[in-house]
Formats: C-alpha cells, sequence, structure tokens
C-alpha cells in the first residue's frame, strides 16, 4: 500500500513538473517571437519526454531520468535557435490586404503606398531620400538618391537604422515592466529589420487630392544610438486626419552617425566630421522642399518635431546655418542642447575626435578606409558611445547658446515642453539614500557651489518618489533626486530655450506633461501616444480621461503647425511663455507654476561655473 502511495506521488509530480516546464517554455518561446515551427516543436517535444517517461523508461534509474530531462532541456535550445523570429519590415499600416494609394510622382521616381483601415489616410513608408550610406559612403554627407524607374512600392517601413539591439525576450519584458502594453499575438513573431542602408522617410497624408497642407517632419528619439520611425506610439495617421502631412524620417545613430575623426575631416570638402546623423536630417528637410507639394503638402509650411533626442536634433537644426529656410517652426519635447553646457546629446569636438581616435585604436585600424572595411554587425559593437552632437564648425557653427544669443536662430515659433518624471526612468537601478544623496548631487553638479546649494534647499526626504518601476532600487533620497535630475537633465534645456525665444520676442509656449496613465505615465516619453493620437493602439491602458487629454494635445500640436499657435476654439487658454508659468497636461489643463522654478538658480549657477 505504501509503495503504491510513493509510486502514485511520484506521477503526480510528474505531471506538475512536466505541465510547469512546458508553460514556462511556451511563455520564452511566446516573449521571444518564436515562430509556430518553434510551437509545434515544443509540443513534439514534451509528447515525446511523456512517452519515454510513461512507456520505455518505467522503473529505470533516477539517473536515466534525469538524462531524459537533460537532453529535454539541449532540445529546448536547439529549438529556440531553429524558430528564432526572422528579420522582416514592418507592415505600413495595420491591414492584412491594405488598399493601395493612387501613384504619386517624385524627382526621384514614381511611388505608391497603402490606406489605413478606414481609408481615411494615405500612408508611403520607405521612401529613399539619399544613397545607402555604405562602403565609400560610410561617414560622409548623405547623398540625393538615384532615379528608379518602376513604380516603388512603399507598403513597409524601411529597416531601422544600424543600432545594438536587446534579444526580443527583453524587449518582451520591457514592454511588461516598463510600458505595460505587452499584447500575446501571433501576428508579431518576427524582429523588426535593421540595415546600415536605412535614409528613408515615411508620409502620412490625409486622403484624396488635397494641396497646400501644412508638414510636420518627425525625428524619432533614442539618445542617437537607438530608435525607429516605425514606433507605433508616433505614427502620424491620427494627425494627417485632421488636414496635415506626416513625415518621419529615419537617420544614422550611434557609431555610423556621430562617429568623428581627424582623417575624415580631412578628406571633407567642407572640413566636416562627427554630425552625419544631423546632416542626414537635413538632406530629409530638403527632399521634403522638393517632393512634399506632390502629396499635397506645401513646403512653405515646415514644422520639424522630436522627442528626446530627436528634440535635441529639433534644437541643433534650429541652430544649423545648413537648416536655415528648410523649416519655419519647431516642436521639442524632453530634451535641447541651448544651454551653455548641455548634460546630454552634446560634447566638444575635441572630445569627439579623441573617441574617434579610441575606436580607430579599438578595432585596430590606422586609416578610415581600414574602419571602412570593418563590417557594420561588428563597428556596431564598439564599447564607446557615439550619441552626441557637436560643434564641427558645419552643420553646427558654434555653441547652440551663442547662435541663440545673436538671434540667429532658425525656428520663429516654438512648442516645447517636459514631463513631470522624465528622469525617473533612467535612474531605477540607482538606489539613493541619504548617505549617497551629497555624492549623487556632487557628480550631477561638479562645479561650482550648486550642488551644495541643491544639498541645503532640498534634503534629502524633501520630494517623495510618487510612483516607480517594480524594479527601481529606491532609496530615502530616491524621490529628491530623481527630481532635480529631472529638472536638470530635461526641464532645465526647455526653461533655457524659451528664455532665449522670449528674449527674441518670438512665440514661444511651454508645457509640463503630469498625466498619470497605466502605461508609461509622465515618465520620460509618455507625452508621445497623447500628443500624436495612438492610444487606441493600446486602449486598454486608458480611460475616458486620457482620451479627452489626447484631443486637446493633437488639437494644440495641429493648430501650432498650421499657424505657429496652438491655441483654438474650445480649448484652454495656452499662455504664450512667462517665466515661472507652464501649462499643464494632466487631469486638468489649465496654466501652473512651473514645477522647477525653485530649482533653476541653483542649475544656472552650476552652468555659469562650468561654460
Amino acid at each position: 500500500m505504501e509503495k503504491n502511495s510513493v509510486k502514485k506521488n511520484r506521477h503526480i509530480f510528474f505531471w506538475i513538473i512536466t505541465g510547469f516546464t512546458a508553460l514556462i517554455y511556451f511563455a520564452i518561446l511566446e516573449l521571444s517571437k518564436n515562430t509556430l515551427l518553434g510551437w509545434a516543436l515544443a509540443l513534439l517535444a514534451i509528447a515525446g519526454l511523456i512517452v519515454c517517461e510513461v512507456k520505455l523508461l518505467k522503473g529505470k534509474k533516477k539517473l536515466v531520468h534525469m538524462g531524459l530531462w537533460a537532453a529535454l532541456v539541449a532540445v529546448f535550445a536547439v529549438i529556440s535557435l531553429v524558430s528564432a523570429p526572422p528579420f522582416k519590415r514592418v507592415p505600413a499600416v495595420d491591414v492584412k490586404q491594405p488598399e493601395q494609394t493612387q501613384i504619386v510622382q517624385t524627382v526621384y521616381g514614381d511611388v505608391q503606398g497603402v490606406c489605413n483601415a478606414d481609408k481615411s489616410v494615405e500612408v508611403f513608408a520607405g521612401i529613399p531620400y539619399a544613397k545607402p550610406p555604405v562602403g565609400e559612403l560610410r561617414w560622409k554627407a548623405p547623398v540625393e538618391p538615384e532615379k528608379w524607374n518602376d513604380v516603388l512600392a512603399c507598403d513597409h517601413f524601411a529597416p531601422m537604422s544600424m543600432q545594438s539591439r536587446d534579444s526580443e525576450l527583453m524587449n518582451s519584458l520591457t514592454q511588461i515592466v516598463g510600458y505595460n502594453n505587452y499584447k500575446i499575438s501571433l501576428s508579431d513573431n518576427y524582429r523588426e529589420a535593421v540595415s546600415e542602408d536605412s535614409l528613408y522617410l515615411n508620409v502620412f497624408k490625409p486622403a484624396g487630392d488635397i494641396s497646400d497642407a501644412p508638414v510636420l517632419v518627425f525625428i524619432h528619439g533614442g539618445s542617437l544610438t537607438t530608435g525607429q520611425s516605425s514606433f507605433s506610439e508616433y505614427r502620424g495617421e491620427d494627425l494627417a486626419k485632421q488636414g496635415i502631412v506626416f513625415v518621419s524620417i529615419t537617420y544614422r545613430l550611434g557609431v555610423f552617425g556621430y562617429y568623428a575623426n581627424e582623417q575624415l575631416q580631412a578628406e571633407s570638402p567642407e572640413g566636416t566630421t562627427g554630425n552625419y546623423g544631423l546632416l542626414d536630417q537635413i538632406q530629409a528637410l530638403k527632399w521634403v522642399q522638393k517632393n512634399i507639394a506632390a502629396f499635397g503638402g506645401d513646403p512653405q509650411k515646415v514644422t520639424v518635431a522630436g522627442e528626446s533626442a530627436g528634440s535635441s536634433s529639433v534644437n541643433a537644426l534650429c541652430v544649423s546655418p545648413l537648416a536655415k529656410g528648410l523649416f519655419r517652426y519647431a516642436i521639442a519635447e524632453s530634451s535641447g542642447i541651448a544651454a551653455k553646457k548641455p548634460f546630454h546629446t552634446f560634447r566638444s569636438f575635441e572630445e569627439a575626435k579623441q573617441t574617434g581616435s579610441d575606436i580607430m585604436k579599438e578595432f585596430g585600424c590606422e586609416t578610415i578606409e581600414q574602419l571602412r572595411d570593418i563590417p557594420a554587425e561588428k563597428l556596431v559593437k564598439t564599447q564607446y558611445e557615439n550619441s552626441a552632437i557637436t560643434v564641427d564648425g558645419y552643420a553646427i557653427a558654434e555653441q547652440p547658446y551663442l547662435t541663440y544669443e545673436k538671434g540667429n536662430n532658425n525656428e520663429t515659433a516654438l512648442l516645447n515642453g517636459f514631463n513631470a518624471h522624465e528622469a525617473d526612468v533612467f535612474n531605477f537601478m540607482q538606489k539613493v539614500e541619504q548617505a549617497d544623496y551629497a555624492e549623487a548631487l556632487q557628480k550631477l553638479f561638479p562645479a561650482g557651489n550648486a550642488a551644495d546649494k541643491a544639498l541645503k534647499q532640498f534634503p534629502y526626504d524633501s520630494k517623495q518618489q510618487e510612483y516607480a518601476l517594480a524594479v527601481d532600487m529606491g532609496g530615502e533620497a530616491k524621490g529628491t533626486y530623481n527630481y532635480i535630475l529631472s529638472g536638470a537633465w530635461f526641464a532645465y534645456s526647455h526653461y533655457r530655450w524659451s528664455e532665449y525665444m522670449a528674449a527674441q520676442e518670438k512665440p514661444v509656449y511651454l508645457y509640463c506633461f503630469t498625466k498619470n496613465n497605466r502605461s508609461l505615465r509622465a515618465y520620460h516619453g509618455g507625452e508621445m501616444p497623447y500628443a500624436y493620437g495612438n492610444l487606441w493602439r493600446h486602449a486598454w491602458l486608458y480611460d475616458e480621461s486620457d482620451l479627452a487629454l489626447s484631443e486637446t494635445m493633437q488639437h494644440y500640436w495641429v493648430n501650432f503647425v498650421k499657424t505657429g499657435n496652438p491655441n483654438g476654439e474650445g480649448l484652454p487658454t495656452w499662455e504664450q511663455y512667462s517665466r515661472g508659468k507652464v501649462l499643464e497636461l494632466g487631469e486638468n489643463v489649465s496654466m501652473g507654476q512651473d514645477m522647477y522654478n525653485d530649482l533653476y538658480p541653483i542649475i544656472e549657477d552650476y552652468q555659469n561655473a562650468a561654460g
């Protein structure tokens, strides 16, 4: 009787372990985006295990059974490899068999796009705006694309620019922990294609014949090292429905876009190096000038917009002599380089060239020709950061703040702002206790006595951490430090930028996004699906108050693109910038006090000491 009981318990244990193992592995297959082949092979492997355990290995020693389970693990590893998600281009619209648009003639050749689900918007994805920057064109200014004869099918986004990427498993976990927007699906079992050949743009236009429509050109973020134009949170369908032409672009990133080298400087006719990604953006704007009328857009009514590093790029375009006349207004979300000493996405020319020299040594190269021969897949793994624009004397002629002081910037109106908890997501792995607080401030403000002033004015426990990611390290000083870090890294750049524009008596509008939700909340990037009308893509994360705020923000953004003024009928009044006041975009939309008013003077002290 006792033997039968032990035997029965073993059977129960076996079925529990088998079921648990299957669930875990199927979850890994789903999160890793493995193909259906992997699921089928995994089912066969588990069935084989059951047959062996129940029929063939009955009564065998434990070591034999352990060997069988070890074999299963090995089989799972092989299955993961053979069913790995393939690289594919992302469809331009979320329709299985979309209707094609009429053919549009650009100066380089004919293109044909696809219609969205309700046929209200036509999307032309993956249009080349420059020759592929490969081979001899790596680290050279972009060149106009060659003309083509056949009609170019523009129904998929082009590959994202060459960049280091996490595994699909890590990307899925980030969606679960960070965005909370993971969705189980059998239609996304692929990886988005990545390529050094990536200089393409996408056009979203209202359906039908239109003319003289205002144009919004959007530049994605990603620290100038990652990102893609296909990201769902800032696609242009909904803004196009409101009567504008929306253009999103790719540009060279990381070592391909911001590498600087003295040999490159010497071979360049303009004597430039280090700003290839910025030159790509300028080339895209030139394409818009030549071609956007064919899509119903007015080349004299162009607004440039960007978020994060895309916003820093917008700031760079505003001070670049090469971009003069290519746009009129600017929208900048959550970053800028107008400070005397920008906290990120900007470095000195000497620092850029030194990093370039270090990379030459890293790959054992003595000439730029040798470095051009390094495969992109290998070069992208460099250990050195290339995440900053620089003053090269050509694309950027001088420190950006000097251009603003002289009034030589390009934008005639500015809509810009920041989110309430910008830096929290960049700092979640750092624990900040009372004992760490002073040192952390000193690292943030290494010049002058700003760190001491911040320590005195903002005691370690003066700000509470309102919300945090599940994996946040926390600490009793974390709330206060996150507040100061967010103000310095992000809000201050918009304060300074707005001050310069106001001094020039140009229209400028400043916002602070504070809306809580079940996704990115008011973290860095949280405003994007609201402003660009993409809440519907993850509708379960938002409620009626979110939808109402999104409608308001879309109208502000579209009105600004059309007129340089975000205000319009039925909207809460957005006053032009005055020091200390912002438009709060949250549960309520109204003018209020800037949450960083008391911090800005301290940051100014640091800037003056460091600059």
